[in-house]
């Protein structure tokens, strides 16, 4: 489908009800009917072909094709909420232009925001994501967070946390709470970030089954997709702990095998070092690296 026949009104809708998965709540944030939302998904899912969403019971959901083409919308509508507000004129008000990896902004950085934000009210955050190393004089951020071993010239960083790996799923994979034994892991299907292909065998080869193999696997786009999947129950994933901390705490994951296996990346918040001691990026930076540790609120 090429750019000048992108049905915008429908995607616009369907992303509006995938967020909020609810029709209702859909119809009232775009000031239409539900009828209006309604349709707009049924054409939109001739057009397209699939199925978007179904319904369990009274509860809506979201289809593998309807959950992979959310989080594209999402991050796309993000970006161009960020870049409208980039040049829309707010006189008094200062700017903050972040670049991240789209699942730490999703899962780690998002959900704590709020509280830089009560902190610092008057500085509007603008966040933009992608899976490139930044670039601060070509991608107009002010700071970053990466992986790194190593700082770029006229770049500085702190060290924000370290990756931890570990098997997740749905609680519903485990009847009566047993914990399985590798061997039953087999069993499972596993979910695989396409950018992350070697996390199970990192994990693997700590847990003494370097060899072992599952009769079923699933890859996505990003480790955000495979999250999503495990949560509703298509398999296990390979989860860095830190962005599955949240529904560790709240019971929408949990993690099958105790084994915890440290790897040798660690997650560097990074700015230009000639900028380090501005008021902006030294606020955020005095932010986020106190609140490293503490959980995100309860949503």
């Amino acid at each position: 489908m090429d750019r000048a026949h992108l049905p915008l009104t429908a995607l616009r809708a369907f992303e509006a009800t995938a967020r909020h998965l609810s029709v209702t709540r859909a119809a009232q944030e775009l000031f239409v009917t539900q009828a209006a939302v309604s349709q707009q998904l049924a054409g939109l899912e001739a057009r397209l072909g699939v199925a978007l969403t179904r319904r369990q019971g009274r509860r809506l959901e979201l289809t593998a094709p309807g959950l992979s083409l959310f989080v594209t919308l999402k991050q796309c509508f993000d970006q161009m909420q960020a870049g409208v507000s980039s040049v829309e004129r707010r006189p008094g008000r200062a700017k903050l232009a972040l670049m991240l990896y789209p699942t730490l902004a999703a899962r780690w950085l998002i959900p704590r925001l709020a509280g830089f934000h009560e902190k610092h009210p008057d500085v509007d955050v603008q966040i933009t994501t992608s899976l490139q190393r930044v670039d601060f004089a070509r991608d107009g951020a002010d700071l970053s967070i990466l992986y790194a071993s190593e700082m770029d010239a006229g770049v500085a960083g702190d060290p924000l946390m370290s990756e931890v790996l570990l098997p997740v799923c749905s609680p519903r994979l485990l009847p009566a709470r047993r914990k399985p034994t590798l061997a039953q892991l087999r069993q499972w299907t596993w979910l695989y970030s396409g950018n992350r292909l070697d996390d199970w065998q990192i994990w693997l080869q700590a847990a003494g089954s370097a060899g072992l193999e599952p009769r079923t696997r699933l890859q996505f786009g990003s480790s955000y997709l495979a999250y999503e999947a495990a949560v509703d129950g298509l398999g296990v994933a390979m989860a860095q702990e830190a962005l599955v901390a949240q529904d560790l705490r709240l019971g929408r994951l949990v993690a099958p095998f105790a084994l915890r296996v440290p790897t040798q990346r660690t997650y560097f918040l990074t700015y230009p070092a000639a900028r380090r001691d501005e008021p902006l990026i030294r606020s955020f930076r005095d932010w986020v690296l106190g609140t490293r540790d503490a959980p995100p609120p309860t949503q």
